[in-house]
């Protein structure tokens, strides 16, 4: 099953994404796709992996999930807009380029067998408008990996105000 999870920044998503694996197994994994760009978001990083408990495996994977065996596993990957990023930089902003090299990662993990995918992504078209050419080159960017993954998913949930409002499957 491939669960997408997407709302806006504090809308719950995490939270929601976290308590759904917990229900599906006793030992999940946590997909780390940040990079660790400052200490502020090392601090964020910290505080996200004590909200976790023992039963949990974190692997830390900027880019390239096709490296993890997902096969007879439930594994939480947050978030597609921290690793679209990775893409996004090492392609030297090519919106073309990391979708394409985005997509094949997605297709290599979701093809692995008795996997249970929980994805969390952000909205970020809902938000405010890009003020740069840069910021509205990511943000088509991620809305085209978000159609591609809900197209993809068994089911999405929109998450409003710590809310999950199902709207597929």
């Amino acid at each position: 099953m491939i669960y997408l999870i997407t709302g806006g920044e504090r809308s719950g998503k995490s939270n929601y994404a976290q308590k759904l694996a917990s229900e599906l197994s006793n030992s999940p994994l946590y997909i780390a796709t940040a990079r660790k760009w400052d200490s502020d978001f090392q601090t964020r990083i910290d505080r996200h992996q004590q909200e976790r408990d023992e039963r949990w495996t974190n692997i830390e994977e900027e880019k390239f999930l096709s490296k993890i065996d997902f096969s007879e596993k439930t594994a939480l990957i947050d978030c597609v807009t921290l690793w679209l990023t990775n893409f996004f930089v090492d392609n030297k902003n090519d919106v073309p380029l990391s979708l394409e090299e985005a997509k094949k990662e997605f297709l290599s993990i979701a093809s692995q067998k008795n996997t249970n995918l929980i994805i969390v992504t952000n909205e970020i078209g809902m938000g405010v408008h890009a003020e740069t050419h840069i910021g509205r080159k990511f943000v088509e960017l991620q809305g085209w990996m978000n159609q591609f993954l809900a197209s993809n998913a068994d089911e999405v949930v929109l998450m409003v105000s710590g809310i999950p409002v199902k709207i597929k499957g």
